[in-house]
């Protein structure tokens, strides 16, 4: 009778374990998949809206199955870094500047020419456009890491700078200009007259404090929210380029998902543009008035002084390859 009861209690807690350990496997099957994004800007700043409005929509269409966790303000590092542990699969999406991406993929560059698009709404209507998507697809086919999901607004970069006010082009002679870390960039104020200096973007505040350089180059705002309009209150509404901003994915973290789930992610990040686009729009008009307020230098030069900005880029579309010349032309093209 004892062996038969210790048989029976075995049994009870073999049985026991069995439920545990199926209940364990029913817990992990049911946790939420959960996905890493990296933003160098702050919380509130309309790039960090518009990866919050793409994280609620993947949640929302996959009953939330799937969660984007959004780490704003370079808590997972700067652009270069995060940019690097995407391809590898540490981080699963970023949003950056399509300026680096060039090194992946050459033709990017013909998105960022200077003084290329005849206006924001002629920006939107190339990108939102057969152009556009050949471009975020052009990502996954160079086999770079990356697979383009969408575009965000950046408005049009403007120079500013803590030396003088610049109203020509000449004005620009000799200032240390910071620029992203892409050789047309760097191009673009070496023609200017600059002396183009690539560094990270957290980095520029200190270096106009403490003149390491003399300017930057962006938008409102950058300007405003990272408080360089503090240290260098010059500000020149040239619009030599609008750059727009891409939101990419680990080919890594996305061949882990299944197909639905990839197609979900893709359609909801497209779908977080035109929300993106409208808080672009407000916070650059908050910024602009703020920079006003503060008493800031801002100088909109003459249409003449942006035909000689114009002139002193002739050089950097000429040296593009065939290829850039191309897209270039096809962007010119559209009505």
């Amino acid at each position: 009778m004892k062996k038969i009861g210790l048989f029976c209690m075995v049994l009870l807690l073999a049985g026991s374990l069995i439920g545990v350990l199926a209940a364990g496997r029913e817990a992990v099957a049911d946790a939420p998949i959960v996905l890493r994004l990296a933003e160098t800007h702050s919380q509130d700043y309309p790039t960090t809206q518009g990866n919050y409005e793409f994280a609620r929509l993947v949640e929302e269409r996959t009953n939330g199955r799937i969660k984007i966790e959004v780490y704003h303000s370079s808590q997972l590092g700067e652009e270069r870094a995060v940019l690097e542990q995407v391809q590898f699969g540490a981080i699963d999406f970023t949003r950056v500047s399509i300026s680096p991406l060039s090194a992946f993929v050459p033709e990017f560059d013909a998105l960022q020419m200077p003084f290329l698009y005849r206006s924001g709404e002629h920006m939107w209507q190339v990108l939102e456009g057969e152009i556009g998507r050949e471009f975020l697809a052009s990502l996954e086919e160079s086999e770079s890491g990356f697979i383009g999901l969408c575009f965000y607004d950046a408005g049009a970069r403007n120079l500013y700078n803590s030396r003088r006010e610049i109203k020509t082009v000449e004005d620009v002679r000799g200032l240390k200009i910071r620029v992203q870390e892409a050789p047309l960039m760097m191009r673009l104020i070496e023609l200017m007259g600059g002396v183009p200096t690539p560094m990270p973007f957290g980095d520029v505040y200190s270096a106009l404090q403490t003149g390491v350089i003399d300017g930057a180059e962006n938008n409102w705002p950058s300007y405003y929210s990272t408080s360089h309009y503090e240290v260098a209150k010059y500000f020149t509404q040239n619009g030599h380029t609008m750059v727009p901003e891409i939101t990419v994915a680990s080919s890594i973290s996305m061949a882990k998902l299944s197909e639905d789930d990839q197609e979900i992610i893709r359609q909801a990040a497209w779908d977080s543009m035109d929300f993106q686009k409208e808080k672009w729009a407000d916070f650059e008009a908050e910024a602009e008035q703020i920079i006003r307020d503060a008493g800031n230098i801002i100088t909109m030069p003459t249409p003449e002084a942006i035909a000689g900005f114009q002139k002193a880029m002739e050089p950097l579309y000429a040296a593009q390859p065939a290829y850039v010349q191309d897209v270039i032309a096809r962007i010119q093209a559209v009505k």
